[in-house]
């Protein structure tokens, strides 16, 4: 069984609105997990940011940010844009075979425990975040 982290940390990086964000997160992510001693989320994790970001750079307008956050156990990936707009609830696998989008937060609810989205309005800010979790064990 590989050892499981058990300090809290957290990372940001602020990211532009390009396509090229999205690999490069991914690779962030993976530098940061293999760091951490939690290879073994990489796959799982990288996919998930692939979706998160990408919704972030791909349809909104303005900057973007990729936080990845440890603490209790848990790997929270969660992805801040500038529009306040609530992401569209996923949909079910079966209804999504012959679209050509909207599959994203289906497959975010698939692979994570949970995930959810809040507005930084509360805090004073823009935008929202959009996360889920990643248990460790």
């Amino acid at each position: 069984m590989p050892e499981i982290e058990t300090d809290a940390w957290e990372y940001t990086l602020y990211i532009p609105t390009d396509p090229v964000a999205v690999p490069v997160c991914r690779r962030t992510l993976r530098l940061i997990l293999t760091l951490h001693h939690l290879p073994h989320l990489t796959e799982t994790a990288e996919l998930l940011v692939s979706e998160l970001v990408s919704n972030a750079v791909l349809h909104t307008k303005g900057p973007a940010a990729l936080r990845i956050r440890f603490r209790d156990g848990v790997l929270q990936i969660g992805a801040w844009d500038g529009d306040p707009q609530p992401p569209e609830p996923p949909g079910k696998f079966d209804q999504l075979t012959e679209s050509e989008s909207g599959r994203g937060f289906a497959i975010v609810r698939a692979c994570s425990g949970t995930w959810g989205w809040q507005p930084m309005s509360r805090l004073g800010r823009l935008g929202k975040l959009v996360w889920c979790d990643l248990p460790a064990a």
